[in-house]
Order: structure tokens, then C-alpha cells, then sequence
């Protein structure tokens, strides 16, 4: 990835740099215009290739990812708006040359357009430069909202109260309080403090559950040194349970194949839960029972479509559910609802994996992402006749680190014994 990105930069920075160069921009053909263009742009690589390969504080990292994550945002807008100019050029070229005219042969022709793509200024400013300059503009829009999804978004927790009616809900929990968080990432994070009070929201809203669905880490599990004793404070009458996503198996640091490396860094990750107080569900399930009356809770390892980790065995999960009125699932990938999970007698899956891709609009009555085009449940709850889906959109960050639009989430459910009642 490192590769592929330092070829796109430079890639976006020829076209782009030339392009300018191009224009009737001045400033664009000074020396010292080519000296800080490519010196940022020489400094940015470097930055990237060190951030790879030492360990630098996670401050200097985030400041270098997301000095990457804008520049690249921009440079892309601009060039989408540089190759629409380039082929209406083109258009125009080609059209010119083979158009026919009176008294002027094919030689005469591509003579006249010796120029590459001449246009004369109208009103001033030729439709090119104008659509340059536009360019310039749009393609800074960008840096604002980017910027503020660090400074602000990233740690913005955002409590979510969510019902959910359960027909066949034994009486006993009616009004059972359940909080979710997912997507922890602990390797991104960079501010305790504010961690610390997203956990001290969450245990304000006094949960009788808690649930976490996965990805506690980037990658090892040696990230959680600094904010185990954070998260240790999660605590519930009826228990914290938790399930590991695609990132907490190592696979993106040691890579896919067996090593006794990466076996150790999930033995270490598995005991940080227990460390923490958090029960651990690895195809497993446990009951809880209220006045002789018992819901299970049922979580498996990770079960995504596509390149992600079929870890998850879900039969084995449910093995001695069958007597359960209620079933509870934590699964950390919402595609498994639809590959599996509607096939069996699972009452609510609780997700996480897709963060909302940390951008978009979410709002009571409308959201939209990017993620929505990779997810067909991306963010909030689904139902499918009388089985339902939530996916919390996450506590954390990975990548870009912050959040513009889809904020931090906390969820809180309220299980409530009935039908929804329907508003006319």
C-alpha cells in the first residue's frame, strides 16, 4: 500500500503540476512554485515511508496520515476537474481538425493547430483557465471539513437510543437496558482523556449489558497497553460480552499465513478481555435468567463476505440455545445477517466493521455514506420480517483519523416486550 500510494501521489503530481504550468497562472511558473510543489510533495513521501518504518509517536503518524489524506483528497478533485477540461480540449481538437473547410487541405489544417489546444479568452479568461482556477477552488474545499473531523469529530461521542420489540421477549426484560460499543482501534487513538470520557458516557446511561463487537486493535495487541485500565472500568450488572473482529487476528501485521507470532498476539489479545473483565465469545454462548425466565446471549468469531476472515462457526455458537426465548447475537460483520444469520432463529444481530466510513450525513429520518455502496446495512438498525440488525458505526477510527458527519457511537437499546406500534 505504501508503493501504491507513493505512485499515486507522484502520478497526480506530474499531471497536475504541468497542467498548471500550462495556465496563464503566473505564479505557477516560478521557481520558487516548483521548489515548494515538489519539496512538499518529496517531504510528504518521506514522511510516509518513515511513518512505516519506525516507530515514531502515534502524534507525528496522525499528523503525517492525515497531511496525506487531504493532499490526496484535493489533488484528485483537481484532476477530475483537469481531465474534463483535457477532453472537451480533446473534443475540440479532434473536431477542428477533421471538420471540412473551404479551401484548406489536411496539411493546412494540423498546421493551424500547431498550438496544442488554442482558445482565445472570452470576456478575459479563456474557458479553460476558468475551469482551472474552479478547479483550484473546489479542490481546497475539502481541507475544512477534513480538518475539523480531526480536531473535533474523531472524539465526539455521540449517545444513540434505540428500542427494540421483541414479541417474544420473556416479561422479566422489559426495560433491560443494553449498551454497544465497536471498533475501538485503540491503536489510533491519541487523546486518553477524551477516551476516558466517552466510557464515563457509557456508564452514565446505566446499561444492565454491555456489548463490544469487535476490532479492538489495528493489529497487535500490545495497542491496548495504554487504555486496557480505560476500558477495565466497563462494568454491568448482567456482564460486559465481546466478540473479535477481522483487525484482532493479526492478519494485516503478520499476514495470513500461521506463525507462532501471530498465535502468541491473539493468545495476548484473548487475555486482555479477560483482563478487563469482559467475557470473551469465541463460538460460545451464555444464558441469562431472570425469574426462571432465559434469554442467550450468542457470539462468534469473525464471518464476513469478500476478502474478510469465515472464522465464525455459527451452528457451534448456538449449540444449547434451543430453549432460549430470546437470542441475542454479536457478530462483528453485518454482511453475515444476510449470508447466515436470516437462515436461523437469531432474534437481533449487533454489528459493527463498517465505521460509516467515517463520513457522511447520518440524521433521525435520513444518512447517506460511501459506505452504503459497499454495505447494504451500514449504519443503524434493518429488520427482516420478525429478525433485526443493528450496526453501530463505531467508538474509534482507523485510517483517516477523525470523523465528519458519521460521529463516534454509543448505543443504548431498550428491549421492549411487544410490536412496534405503528404511527398513521
Amino acid at each position: 500500500m505504501l508503493i501504491f500510494n507513493a505512485i499515486l501521489l507522484v502520478v497526480f503530481d506530474f499531471y497536475i503540476f504541468f497542467a498548471l504550468r500550462a495556465t496563464k497562472i503566473k505564479m505557477a511558473k516560478t521557481k520558487w512554485f516548483s521548489l515548494v510543489w515538489w519539496g512538499y510533495s518529496m517531504a510528504l513521501l518521506l514522511g510516509l515511508y518513515i511513518s512505516a518504518q519506525f516507530n515514531l509517536p502515534l502524534a507525528y503518524r496522525s499528523i503525517i496520515l492525515v497531511a496525506f489524506f487531504m493532499t490526496a483528497t484535493s489533488k484528485f478533485i483537481f484532476i477530475v476537474v483537469l481531465l474534463l477540461d483535457d477532453i472537451r480540449r480533446g473534443g475540440i481538437w479532434i473536431a477542428k481538425l477533421f471538420a471540412p473547410r473551404k479551401r484548406e487541405n489536411l496539411e493546412e489544417r494540423v498546421e493551424a493547430l500547431s498550438e496544442p489546444l488554442p482558445e482565445k479568452p472570452i470576456n478575459g479568461i479563456s474557458r479553460s483557465e476558468f475551469l482551472t482556477k474552479s478547479g483550484i477552488l473546489v479542490a481546497s474545499l475539502p481541507i475544512f471539513p477534513l480538518s475539523w473531523g480531526v480536531i473535533s469529530g474523531g472524539y465526539d461521542y455521540k449517545v444513540i437510543r434505540q428500542k427494540l420489540y421483541l414479541p417474544n421477549l420473556p416479561a422479566s426484560f422489559h426495560g433491560m437496558r443494553i449498551a454497544q460499543i465497536s471498533d475501538v482501534h485503540s491503536g489510533s487513538f491519541y487523546n486518553k482523556k477524551a477516551v476516558l470520557g466517552g466510557i464515563e458516557m457509557l456508564l452514565g446511561e446505566k446499561p444492565d449489558v454491555v456489548f463490544f463487537t469487535g476490532d479492538l486493535v489495528n493489529n497487535v495487541a500490545s495497542e491496548m497497553r495504554d487504555y486496557q485500565d480505560i476500558f477495565a472500568k466497563l462494568k454491568a450488572d448482567l456482564g460486559v460480552y465481546s466478540v473479535l473482529g477481522n483487525h484482532d487476528y493479526g492478519d494485516y501485521y503478520f499476514g495470513r499465513e500461521d506463525s507462532a507470532a501471530k498465535r502468541k498476539n491473539l493468545k495476548n489479545l484473548k487475555e486482555t478481555h479477560q483482563v478487563m473483565g469482559w467475557d470473551l465469545l469465541l463460538d460460545e454462548n451464555r444464558s441469562i435468567e431472570l425469574n426462571k425466565e432465559k434469554i442467550s446471549i450468542v457470539g462468534v468469531e469473525n464471518w464476513g463476505t469478500g476478502r474478510f476472515p469465515k472464522k465464525g462457526d455459527l451452528k457451534k455458537a448456538l449449540t444449547g440455545t434451543e430453549d432460549a426465548q430470546v437470542k441475542l447475537l454479536l457478530s462483528h460483520d453485518p454482511s453475515h445477517w444476510r449470508a447466515q444469520v436470516l437462515d436461523t432463529d437469531v432474534d437481533v444481530m449487533f454489528a459493527g466493521h463498517t465505521h460509516g466510513m467515517q463520513f457522511g450525513v447520518r440524521g433521525e429520518h435520513f444518512q447517506w455514506s460511501p459506505a452504503k455502496y459497499i454495505y447494504k446495512e451500514w449504519a443503524g438498525l434493518y429488520a427482516h420480517q420478525n429478525q433485526k440488525l443493528y450496526v453501530n458505526v463505531g467508538y474509534g477510527f482507523l485510517g483517516y483519523p477523525g470523523r465528519v458527519g458519521i460521529l463516534p457511537e454509543i448505543t443504548v437499546f431498550e428491549l421492549i416486550k411487544g410490536e412496534k406500534p405503528i404511527i398513521s
